[in-house]
This record gives C-alpha cells, sequence and structure tokens, in this order.
C-alpha cells in the first residue's frame, strides 16, 4: 500500500507503529514532522534516556545503525532508533552494508521502532528499500508546486482549528512561497494571538507576520490586474525602496504565473466559473479575479506582457552586458504591462 504523509500522521496519532520508516524527498516538513510525532509517542518522556537514541549520519554508518535496531528495550515494550541526515549515511551506498539493511529490513526486531530521515530523494527501485516497504513505509516527501500553496494553507488551518481568509492565504502564500515549515510556523505565531472564535484575516496576518496589506506582492498583481496605475507604481516605488525585502526575481515568476494562466483563461473554451477553475488549477474562489484581467487585457496583450516579463528576467540578470538597478527594471515593467 502507498503511505503519504498523513496518512502516516493519523495512524501514529492512533498509535498504529511500523518497525521501520524511510522518509525521503526535497521537502523538509514532512519528513520532520513524522519524525517529531514518532519522537512524541513511541518513548515515554521518562524513559527517553535508556530507549531512544538519535543518531546522525555522518557520525555513524550502516552497521553502527543496525546495533542499535537489535538491542532490546530497557524495561518498556518498544525502544526508538532516529537517523537524522540518513542521506549522508556511512555506507549507505556499500553494497555490504547495504546488503545488511536489507537484511534486518525482512526480519526487523519488534521492539524496535527504526526511523531513516533521508533529506533528499532516493531510489525507491532500490532492493533495501523494497524490504523497508515490504514491512513498513515508504514516504515520499516532495517540494510543493506553487498552484497547491494556498489549498495546502487552507487544508493546514482548518486542520488546527482556524479560518483563513482567501486574502489571508494569498498575503501568506506570495510572501512566503512553499517553505511549508516556515509557513506553518507563521500560522501557529498568528493564531497564539488570536482571541476565541477569531479567524485569520488580512489585518492578522499584517499585524502578526509583518506583511503589509497594502504593499506585498497580492495587492500589487490586483493593481496590474485591474490597470490601476496609481497603485501599481506606488507599490513598485515600496518595492524599490525596500528590494532587499521585496528581490524582482520572485515578484517576477509570481506575475509569470498569473499572465500565462489569464493566457489559458483567454484561451479555454469552457469559461464559466468552474471551468475556468479547472482549466488554471486555481480555487474558484479567484477566478473573478482572471474575468476580470481577461476584460481588461485582450489576448494579444497578454501575450506581449509575457515577452516583456521574460526581457525584464533577461535584463536583470545582465544578459545585455549591462547593470540597471531591479528598481528602475520593475518601473519600467509597470509602464509596459499598463499601457
Amino acid at each position: 500500500m502507498a503511505h503519504t504523509p498523513d496518512s502516516i500522521l493519523k495512524d501514529i496519532k492512533q498509535k498504529k507503529y511500523l518497525p521501520i520508516y524511510f522518509l525521503h524527498g526535497d521537502e523538509p516538513y514532512y519528513i520532520d514532522s513524522i519524525a517529531e510525532e514518532l519522537e512524541k509517542r513511541i518513548v515515554p518522556e521518562s524513559e527517553k534516556g535508556f530507549n531512544q537514541f538519535v543518531l546522525y549520519g555522518k557520525d555513524t554508518d550502516v552497521t553502527g545503525v543496525l546495533s542499535y535496531a537489535r538491542r532490546f528495550p530497557f524495561m518498556s515494550e518498544k525502544q526508538l532508533v532516529l537517523v537524522k541526515d540518513a542521506n549522508k549515511l556511512g555506507g549507505i551506498e556499500q553494497k555490504d552494508q547495504l546488503a545488511r539493511l536489507e537484511d534486518y529490513a525482512k526480519n526487523p526486531a519488534p521492539s524496535t521502532v527504526l526511523v531513516f530521515c533521508f533529506h533528499a530523494n532516493a531510489d525507491e527501485r532500490r532492493a533495501y528499500i523494497k524490504a523497508i516497504h515490504a514491512v513498513g513505509a515508504v514516504v515520499p516527501s516532495k517540494k510543493m508546486y506553487d498552484n497547491k500553496l494556498p489549498d495546502w494553507v487552507t487544508s493546514f488551518c482548518q486542520h488546527e482549528g482556524v479560518k483563513i481568509s482567501p486574502k489571508a492565504v494569498l498575503m501568506l502564500v506570495d510572501n512566503i512561497g512553499n517553505d511549508l515549515k516556515r509557513l506553518s510556523n507563521e500560522i501557529r505565531k498568528v493564531m497564539v494571538n488570536l482571541k476565541a472564535g477569531e479567524g485569520i484575516d488580512a489585518a492578522a496576518v499584517e499585524r502578526f507576520i509583518g506583511i503589509s496589506k497594502e504593499y506585498n506582492v497580492f495587492e500589487f498583481q490586483k493593481a496590474l490586474m485591474v490597470r490601476d496605475v496609481l497603485k501599481a507604481n506606488q507599490i513598485a516605488s515600496y518595492f524599490s525602496a525596500n528590494s532587499k525585502d521585496n528581490p524582482l526575481a520572485p515578484i517576477l515568476i509570481i506575475l509569470y504565473n498569473f499572465y500565462s494562466k489569464l493566457l489559458l483563461a483567454h484561451k479555454s473554451a469552457d469559461k464559466s466559473e468552474k471551468g475556468l477553475a479547472a482549466e488554471l488549477g486555481v480555487n474558484p474562489y479567484f477566478v473573478k479575479d482572471y474575468v476580470t484581467a481577461c476584460r481588461n487585457y485582450p489576448l494579444p496583450k497578454v501575450a506581449n506582457i509575457i515577452h516583456y516579463l521574460r526581457e525584464c528576467d533577461g535584463r536583470m540578470k545582465g544578459l545585455d552586458g549591462v547593470t540597471i538597478p531591479e528598481g528602475e527594471l520593475l518601473r519600467e515593467l509597470v509602464f509596459k504591462i499598463v499601457h
């Protein structure tokens, strides 16, 4: 059976433990979350000094890990052996050591929960990983695509028992990006400061995280969308004056994603809210933004804007041999988009 981070976390909370967990991928959030949940639940606090062993890949090897795994717990039913940075484990690429790991996986110690936190993408076709999969859980944790982030933030908040407004979701996603650990920490920071029954709105994000509800990429994109020349230039000037906190590269990526989807919206055969949401891969709440933008930007203009964005990206990287301040490039880009 294929395991997902959510299914594994659910099982752990229900005290359904497996003898081996192999957590791998380039998204540390779920790897760390599962490891933390196991640390919290497997061994009681009073026994951690005897029955919980946290090892680091760079300081040991496969043979050393297995020697811990084969030990019997001290006056307890279970022990936890947690291997952090397992991708740096000595012998992890050596055939003889991997053969030992495969043999252990075929007959794991019933009183040990062995956890590998492999902070890289592993090849699940390898024999030792297949052996682990047969008795335990091999859980991939991949970086989340940007278009999935709003749904993730909404789902995370629902799980934490707090409502969040769509605008607050976009402010978080646009300013923090796909760093799930930081996103979750920032959301919890806001939650700590909320009164009973309060939800997370744009004002709360601005107050407790410091993301401006007036001068952020979400509002910049919105100003461009409705061709509000004054507001777009005000925000561009703010970004220019605070370039360290508002670098041009992420702004270009967000605008490129928006106008690329606008291109799809123009070409979509189904212009209904449901049809556009499916075509663009966005929450139906935001479809009206694309409908508005379609009215303000005909198809040929959208194609030109995508060209301007690519051109700006190249000039920012110095491809024309001239270094131009990012603020100047952004103001020029705004002019080209709205005129």
